[in-house]
């Protein structure tokens, strides 16, 4: 007679610890309100003419009336810069990596030969000063460049009154921001990978959770499907979706997330 309680007894365990895994922050957060129902503009409000991640961006996104979506590099002597791409081949035309130059030699670049530069992070706050929400990204891909990004990062977000909120792929950011800012809501980063990588893998199905406990959800909008983020809704979770290209995408999406990253189109 035990064995006939063996195998329902392991499934109880394994639903149980998949759910101890996956679950994100479920201690009531009212700041979380403040994220619902936004629009966000993925590295500012950009196109052929006004760079992403430029100061531009960010002002026309404002005009617009839409929370900003900015990306975030710690450069080689430690200062935060607003910037997307791990090189600056695609944006400045060098195959340089931004953590392997100083902001002086940054400053010198120009984004797709127009008149706008690589920003700071405190450059980008002085010029949002509060006026829309900020979605800030953390790009760092080792402890190494976590533990610099979110300790310098967090030095100048501290003193910015504006509303902002982080996400990162890399979940040990978030679990930095859980153990020394843990106020600031915190969002994992994923996607469905394809990647052979066994930590992409465990990031897309989002069993990293357990590691930081993530206040919400940012996943690829077109996964809406996927069962992980389903439990996650179900569990009283917060999904945010990125990245919409048309309006017939932000309408599937206002079914499934709670708020919106676009790009390419006014919605």
């Amino acid at each position: 007679m035990t064995e006939l309680y063996i195998v329902p007894a392991v499934l109880v365990v394994g639903v149980l610890f998949y759910l101890f895994l996956i679950s994100p922050c479920t201690r009531r957060n009212t700041d979380i309100e403040n994220l619902k129902g936004l629009y966000i503009a993925h590295r500012g409000l950009h196109d052929e003419y006004i760079p992403e991640n430029s100061l531009s961006a960010f002002n026309a996104a404002i005009s617009g009336g839409y929370a900003i979506e900015i990306d975030i590099h710690i450069t080689k002597d430690d200062q935060v810069v607003v910037f997307h791409d791990n090189t600056l081949k695609r944006m400045c035309g060098i195959d340089k990596a931004v953590e392997d130059m100083t902001l002086d030699e940054l400053k010198k670049l120009r984004l797709l030969n127009t008149d706008c530069t690589i920003p700071t992070l405190s450059e980008c706050l002085a010029t949002v000063s509060g006026r829309v929400p900020l979605l800030v990204e953390f790009k760092a891909e080792s402890m190494t460049v976590c533990k610099r990004l979110c300790q310098k990062a967090n030095e100048i977000l501290s003193q910015y009154t504006g509303v902002y909120f982080i996400q990162s792929f890399f979940p040990f950011v978030l679990y930095w921001y859980k153990k020394n800012a843990p106020r600031v809501l915190r969002g994992q980063l994923s996607t469905n990978f394809k990647s052979d990588a066994f930590y992409k893998r465990l990031l897309s199905s989002l069993v990293t959770n357990f590691i930081a406990r993530p206040h919400f959800i940012s996943y690829e909008h077109k996964y809406f499907k996927k069962f992980v983020l389903k439990v996650i809704k179900a569990m009283g979770g917060t999904l945010i979706c990125w990245t919409l290209k048309n309006e017939k995408q932000l309408k599937n999406a206002k079914k499934h997330f709670a708020a919106y990253i676009f790009e390419n189109f006014i919605p």
